[in-house]
């Protein structure tokens, strides 16, 4: 029996399978784009740091290592709870939902990795905009950092298989519906899984329309984690500093 899963943002992310098959992310790439970020934001010290959908924490327990307050929030409630294992009196970590302002205020708001674009409902991307500058203190700054579609399409590999922890994933990319698809289907102790992974095919005049819709101000663009200037066609990643 194949096991079919639709919501998808809820429950592969909260699978094991998901960590997983992501368990060789680049983590020197995740801190050098945290100390040029930081050191680009010139953040006070000990300020107060969001990181919005951390999954399990690796940024987030980075920033906090630089000195700085952090929160670390997201849907899946097994990430939280293994990053809950790393947590000291000035690193925490709650499960939230993005689409809802914090209580608290941040000096700084990072939603990384591409974490933005999962929802059904377009209205929704409005909605997390909206909360994260309202979770802003009055000299905050927020930073999206997104793929850059273009980019992504014009080099997406349509199959392949990758094998991990003796688990052979099979992939299947496309693009459908102004979305990024990847269907994952694996085996594992006897039982089929699918999964799917869909995130909107956003590119920066779509997050430029949401922004002046949301009142919010786009200072700056980068297009990699070395902050160099973003190039549409070229460029790996699409960073965004608002507030």
């Amino acid at each position: 029996m194949q096991k079919e899963v639709n919501n998808w943002f809820a429950s592969w992310f909260d699978s094991p399978y998901y960590h997983i098959l992501y368990k060789d992310r680049d983590y020197d790439e995740a801190q050098l784009f945290m100390d040029n970020i930081v050191h680009y934001l010139n953040l006070p010290e000990e300020a107060k740091i969001l990181d919005l959908a951390c999954g399990k924490g690796r940024h987030a327990i980075y920033l906090n290592q630089l000195g700085f307050d952090v929160t670390g929030a997201d849907l899946s409630a097994n990430s939280i709870a293994a990053a809950k294992k790393s947590e000291n009196k000035t690193l925490h970590f709650q499960e939230h939902d993005m689409r809802l302002p914090f209580d608290e205020k941040y000096d700084a708001i990072f939603n990384l990795f591409t974490s933005f674009g999962y929802f059904e409902n377009d209205d929704d991307n409005l909605t997390t905009l909206k909360a994260m500058k309202e979770s802003l203190t009055e000299y905050g700054f927020a930073v999206i950092d997104f793929m850059n579609v273009d980019r992504v399409i014009a080099n997406l590999v349509p199959e392949e298989v990758k094998t991990v922890d003796n688990i052979d994933f099979h992939i299947k990319r496309y693009v459908k519906d102004n979305h990024i698809f990847k269907e994952i289907d694996f085996e594992d102790q006897g039982q089929k899984f699918h999964f799917t992974e869909k995130v909107q095919a956003l590119r920066l005049q779509d997050f430029e329309t949401m922004m002046e819709q949301s009142d919010i101000f786009l200072l700056d663009i980068f297009g990699d984690y070395k902050l160099r200037k973003f190039h549409k066609t070229e460029s790996e990643r699409l960073i965004m500093i608002f507030k």
